[in-house]
């Protein structure tokens, strides 16, 4: 695995990469019901679980930011329901993991002004644990303004902490990395020292993981985003990955795998946010094709077919 280049490229530069390598897609749009005509968006990749097919969604009214997780599940007819008698979180961008066999579940909570219930002034990424779904419990909290904060058991049974600092340490958004020996060591200390990852975004621009991979070779598979601001002030997001050896801290170059223009023409939460797809989990099939479970537009769920992004890093 080699370092990232010293010179850092830019989403227009990783997007014609992007666009000159052909490739085969297949689309799919989920529906889902039993939500009062809510939408639903930014899913996570599914899960087994008691002999079931699940997946994570945030669930909000196209107006609002408040957003409740849910757990749902595939009826006959293919469209996704809730999970019967399943507890429901008042989180937004969920993700999962398993930590040594048990199901790690978190979400970004969003903070309000105490004079004013409707105004968001932070938000805090929160974390529970549970072998089951019916008995899961909270153990962990990020510090304030941090999100896409991810976990990963590591090959030696350690686990990986993925962060994302702000700020005067990142920007607009930096990953940093660290590594601890078990999950009683999650706390706010652990977040905030991760070593940044050195020449992934141009100081314009930001980015973050949304789910890690543990490859065949011992390195992470990063899948998550990067994102820019257009001259207009829109908001431009694309799913990307990249390598990361846990050793030696050392990544790969970030390469984009699909954007808004893959998926077809549809409603957004607000115009500019119509060129923004959230990644939210990746499933790698047996034939060199991998699933990639995305939230686009801030208003609608989908999977997408693409050649597996990963395969080249466990050479």
């Amino acid at each position: 695995m080699t370092r990232s280049p010293a010179k850092t490229a830019t989403c227009n530069e990783l997007l014609d990469t992007f666009y000159a390598n052909l490739r085969t897609v297949h689309v799919e749009k989920l529906v889902f019901s039993g939500v009062g005509g809510r939408d639903v968006y930014n899913i996570t990749a599914p899960f087994q679980h008691d002999g079931e097919e699940v997946i994570l969604g945030r669930v909000e009214e196209r107006d609002s930011e408040f957003s409740q997780v849910f757990f749902f599940t595939s009826g006959e007819d293919g469209v996704w329901i809730p999970r019967a008698h399943t507890h429901t979180y008042n989180l937004q961008d969920p993700c999962v993991t398993r930590i040594k066999g048990e199901l790690i579940v978190g979400g970004v909570e969003v903070i309000t002004a105490g004079d004013d219930p409707s105004r968001i002034i932070s938000w805090i990424t929160q974390f529970y644990r549970g072998y089951r779904i019916d008995s899961m419990r909270h153990f962990s909290s990020g510090p304030g303004t941090m999100k896409d904060i991810r976990l990963i058991e590591l090959q030696d049974g350690r686990i990986g902490v993925l962060t994302r600092p702000q700020g005067d340490r990142g920007g607009r958004g930096q990953i940093g990395f660290t590594i601890i020996d078990s999950l009683d060591e999650l706390n706010e200390q652990t977040f905030l020292e991760a070593e940044i990852l050195h020449n992934q975004f141009v100081q314009e621009e930001w980015g973050g993981a949304n789910e890690a991979t543990l490859l065949s070779n011992g390195h992470i598979g990063v899948l998550g985003h990067i994102a820019c601001f257009d001259r207009m002030g829109k908001k431009h997001y694309y799913a990307m990955v990249f390598s990361l050896n846990p050793g030696t801290f050392e990544t790969t170059p970030i390469k984009i795998i699909a954007a808004r223009s893959d998926f077809p023409i549809g409603p957004g939460k607000r115009p500019e946010l119509q060129d923004v797809i959230f990644s939210g989990g990746l499933v790698r099939g047996k034939d060199g094709r991998a699933v990639l479970s995305v939230g686009v537009s801030d208003a609608e769920a989908y999977r997408i077919e693409i050649p597996d992004p990963f395969i080249e890093y466990e050479v």
